[in-house]
């Protein structure tokens, strides 16, 4: 067994003299009924959480409020370095397969109970129970029998978790999953307070009875309007924690602008694009632009032999876009022409390129037409296709502007066809209408793999029904790899094929775009836009 990581506990004294405060000021020690903005944040958000219960929401905005309310095995800082959560250390056995995690001794949940390993065994098998129907469910597809049970095969106490005792958890994996201590950090997979669950049974996760192990708890869910969260005195680590309420603020991004301008928010979820431009010139201090893990892609349906068979057709639709327009013209908001699959900074990976990537757009326009041609397409007969995009969100105006990139360079218009994004996502899905469509893909973790599963054959994700079989043959030896070196070499050269083979056009990276006051310290670009609360604080000023 090798040791990975050992982390430091710290002393609980501010616990306690926060536990003091809040009795002096329950009895009446405050003079004045006023909260101070000191000891308060403000953040958007841009959709009201569906659910808090960690095993069934789905939406980003849940998953914020998950992340300062809850903590998993590991965490992430502010600037996206991995490092020891509710567990303190942990050691993996040679092969891979065998993580044992040491928990903290001073882990409490927010009504004062110790967290213990058998509350994250309970949890892990409710992930992957069938009754649940957990979509996250996925994040534990690599411990031994965790699939069998989901399909319901095996049943869910055969998951390879055990509690060896009350600090102690022991994980088996079925395969080496080099990423597996990252997906440790995703709300799905923090403990459970049981005896919370065992009395409230799906009510648990409302405002009233859910308890929680993080920074914060919730105090208040107001329905469509806010959800107000509370310090939480008895996190392990609750004196590195600056604001005792944190309001999130139910809002849209164009609410967000005016919110922050008047002053009522500290940091907003987005950044409006209508407004962009205007804040990059008035508040360039307050606006925060940074990488992210996500790419922005036009993808084929390839169950249609025309389009499947006619791999030189794809490649010309995708010389002739000037990604560079599209990104500094048409978006102009800090997004990177992709003229790869995987975006840069995954850790331990280097991004592969399209061969026409340094290109001048002329070049590739010339490439283009020749192909178009040796495609069977010309003046006399102009290709006849549909792209599909969903209604909100800008999407028009990309596919406009792609479309008149086409006639432009090849000669043939596009038809345009927007849907309600549920109405499209359905007809991806099912691969009957569907010709070229849009579609955006933001990485789980920060891994390759979180990318490159979308061009495995089988997969899920795979939503274009693309298939080859080197491709599959080298994320499979990656997926059984346990040098690093090696693991990169497959992942790397399955990009490198599959962006050749053209079963998606990749327009843009993704870039994160947030307000966030003058006076808010602490934050951080972070490649996945996690922004723990915990981390943030407010420059004090003292007077005169």
């Amino acid at each position: 067994m090798r040791e990975i990581v050992r982390a430091n506990t710290r002393a609980p004294l501010l616990v306690l003299m926060v536990l003091v405060a809040a009795a002096f000021s329950a009895c009446g020690g405050s003079d004045s009924g006023e909260e101070s903005t000191l000891t308060k944040l403000d953040r958007g958000l841009n959709g009201a959480p569906e659910s808090l219960d960690i095993h069934r929401f789905k939406s980003t905005e849940a998953g914020h409020v998950l992340r300062d309310a809850g903590e998993g095995l590991t965490a992430y800082t502010a600037d996206g370095k991995l490092i020891p959560g509710v567990a303190e250390q942990w050691t993996v056995s040679d092969d891979g397969l065998t993580y044992t995690f040491n928990l903290r001794p001073d882990a409490k949940w927010s009504n004062g109970d110790p967290v213990v390993a058998s509350q994250f065994v309970a949890a892990y098998r409710r992930l992957v129970t069938p009754a649940t129907a957990a979509a996250s469910a996925k994040f534990l597809n690599m411990v031994d029998n965790a699939m069998a049970i989901v399909v319901g095969d095996k049943q869910p106490e055969e998951l390879g978790v055990a509690a060896l005792d009350d600090h102690t958890l022991q994980i088996t994996l079925q395969t080496p999953t080099p990423y597996f201590l990252q997906l440790l950090t995703h709300p799905s997979t923090f403990p459970i307070h049981v005896g919370s669950l065992e009395q409230h049974g799906d009510r648990f996760s409302r405002a009233e009875n859910l308890v929680t192990n993080g920074a914060y708890f919730v105090a208040e869910d107001i329905v469509g309007a806010a959800i107000v969260l509370k310090r939480n005195p008895f996190y392990w680590n609750d004196d590195d924690t600056y604001f005792d309420k944190v309001t999130y603020h139910v809002l849209a991004p164009e609410s967000e602008v005016m919110r922050f301008r008047a002053g009522d928010l500290d940091f907003t979820a987005n950044v409006a694009e209508d407004a962009f431009t205007v804040l990059k010139e008035e508040r360039p201090h307050e606006l925060k632009v940074s990488p992210a893990l996500g790419v922005y892609y036009y993808g084929f349906n390839l169950t249609k032999p025309w389009l499947r068979d006619n791999p030189k057709l794809r490649k010309a639709l995708s010389l002739a876009i000037d990604r560079e327009v599209l990104a500094e013209k048409v978006k102009g908001r800090g997004e990177q022409p992709s003229y790869g699959w995987v975006p840069p900074g995954i850790d331990n990976y280097t991004s592969q390129s399209l061969s026409y990537k340094d290109w001048t757009q002329e070049e590739r326009v010339a490439e283009a037409q020749r192909l178009y041609k040796e495609a069977g397409f010309g003046p006399d007969n102009p290709l006849e296709i549909e792209l599909r995009y969903n209604v909100m969100g800008g999407h028009e105006k990309i596919a406009v502007a792609i479309q008149a990139m086409w006639q432009e360079a090849l000669g043939f218009q596009v038809q345009l066809v927007n849907e309600e994004f549920k109405v499209m996502l359905a007809n991806i899905q099912a691969m009957q209408i569907t010709e070229v469509f849009r579609l955006s893909w933001s990485g789980d973790y920060n891994d390759a793999y979180t990318f490159l599963q979308l061009v495995e054959r089988g997969n899920p994700q795979n939503l274009t029904a693309y298939s080859n079989p080197r491709v599959d043959e080298l994320l499979h030896k990656a997926a059984t790899e346990v040098d690093l070196a090696a693991r990169r070499g497959y992942l790397e050269e399955a990009e490198r094929i599959s962006l050749e083979d053209h079963p998606v056009i990749p327009l843009y990276f993704y870039v994160t775009k947030h307000l966030v006051a003058e006076d808010i310290e602490g934050f951080s670009p972070m490649p996945l836009d996690y922004h723990y609360s915990k981390y943030l604080r407010r420059a004090e000023v003292s007077g005169d």
